[in-house]
């Protein structure tokens, strides 16, 4: 009875053993995602004002995207898109989500599966560090939603880099604990990704950290020393330029700082890490959207089209770009196929793994639509669109001005509104337009 003992555990561990080669084989995954950071203010997509060594370095060892998209205008369902791969207002996130009820306008349902939760089914740690904005209610806390850890801001947006604090409250956690960092938070969010990786390195279990930075976000709050530096090396910009330059600039030291703390675990090779940002730039910061129309809350090209890319050693060719069109909801099935996960069959977004390995399709070969709801006196709590088909988009800025329509493959500038000469175009479009309003009006936004 002893020997047949001494064997089984002998067959156990080596199981276990097995187990855990094969999941060393599996690649870690970063997910990078700022806040606020238009097109142009990256130096490969052209910056006139950053320099970005950093981000620069991520994009010539890897994938560049010219043609991706966040799925919002605004925050909230940008976030939502990413970890549930499908539309945000059909996951009940149509717009920000505040702490204050009265403003808030989405409830993440806590029924879809997310990204982490699917993830962690594939052998996967999750972690997550930054910024959460996807509801205050204990079912919708990080944990609750499949990060085995979370060490973030729960918010929206905070008050002030330094005191971390939202209409006076602390929202800093460690998992469910109240912690109290000093500094500003994107150091501390740096410090707090470097603490998970160097824990991780010891494990032989692959990792997903989704990482997300709450700069460029305003306040504009750069550290002092940063402000000086551009100050000094730009005398003539203005206050507010030379303030979210510095808060860039500081920003894409940190990201630097990650990417040093992986090469020093040996992490690095088999890492796959992805940056993007949640949507453009706002223009009252004076954000550079590039040569894009529009920015931050509007359905233009600027407030959709984000700097994005994709690095893997020895996976994805260095140097390279691709104008494939991408949307966030797009990196939920790509990051289950890397893992070997199978994603739920419900999803809006599709893989785009064969294009970060080389396979590149230049038009939109899908339907996809866009929607924000906000409340105030501009939007009244009602909800307005932007959908593109092909080389055709339509765009709405607030829900009580008429649609535009665009021919993006003559005027991605978005000059020339066809709708009057376009007719048949504008009511096809129109009418899958409705169709998709059809199928998210059950869908509800507010617990």
């Amino acid at each position: 009875m002893t020997s047949v003992f001494i064997f089984l555990r002998r067959v156990s561990y080596l199981l276990l053993l097995t187990h855990f080669a094969f999941a060393q084989k599996k690649p870690n995954i970063i997910m990078i995602l700022v806040d606020d950071m238009g097109w142009g203010e990256v130096g490969v997509y052209g910056s006139k004002y950053c320099q970005t060594p950093h981000l620069d370095a991520l994009a010539k060892q890897g994938l560049k995207f010219n043609s991706f998209y966040a799925n919002s205008t605004v925050c909230s369902p940008t976030r939502a898109a990413l970890l549930s791969g499908k539309y945000p207002d059909l996951v009940g996130v149509p717009g920000v989500i505040r702490g204050n009820t009265l403003n808030s306008w989405g409830y993440f349902n806590p029924k879809v599966k997310t990204l982490p939760q699917l993830l962690k089914s594939g052998g996967y740690h999750t972690g997550m560090v930054g910024k959460w904005h996807l509801g205050l209610e204990p079912e919708n806390h990080p944990n609750e939603r499949g990060f085995m850890h979370f060490h973030g801001f729960l918010e929206d947006m905070m008050d002030d880099y330094y005191t971390h604090l939202r209409e006076g409250k602390n929202w800093m956690r460690l998992n469910k604990q109240v912690v109290d960092p000093k500094g500003h938070a994107t150091d501390v969010f740096t410090d707090w990704a470097i603490e998970y990786l160097d824990n991780q390195k010891k494990s032989p279990q692959p990792f997903f950290l989704y990482l997300a930075y709450n700069a460029p976000h305003f306040p504009m709050q750069p550290p002092r020393e940063w402000l000086d530096k551009i100050k000094k090396r730009n005398p003539n910009l203005t206050e507010k330029r030379a303030l979210l330059t510095a808060l860039i600039e500081h920003l894409d030291d940190n990201i630097g700082r990650v990417m040093a703390a992986l090469q020093k675990n040996n992490q690095a090779d088999n890492t796959l890490i992805v940056f993007s940002s949640d949507n453009g730039g706002l223009l009252s910061t004076e954000a550079d959207n590039g040569p894009w129309k529009g920015g931050k809350q509007t359905m233009y090209e600027g407030g959709l089209r984000v700097p994005t890319m994709a690095v893997w050693k020895n996976k994805i060719v260095p140097n390279a770009q691709t104008n494939t069109p991408g949307l966030m909801m797009d990196l939920l099935p790509t990051f289950c196929e890397v893992a070997g996960v199978t994603p739920p069959t419900d999803i809006d977004g599709k893989s785009l793994l064969s294009t970060m390995l080389g396979k590149s399709v230049s038009s939109f070969d899908r339907t996809v639509f866009w929607m924000r709801r906000e409340g105030g006196v501009d939007y009244g709590g009602q909800d307005y669109y932007g959908m593109r088909e092909g080389q055709w988009k339509l765009v709405q800025n607030n829900p009580f001005e008429p649609f535009q329509l665009f021919d993006m493959s003559v005027d991605s500038l978005e000059t020339n509104d066809l709708k009057k000469t376009n007719k048949e175009i504008y009511e096809s479009l129109s009418k899958k337009m409705r169709v998709h309003l059809q199928k998210v009006g059950s869908v509800q936004w507010q617990k």
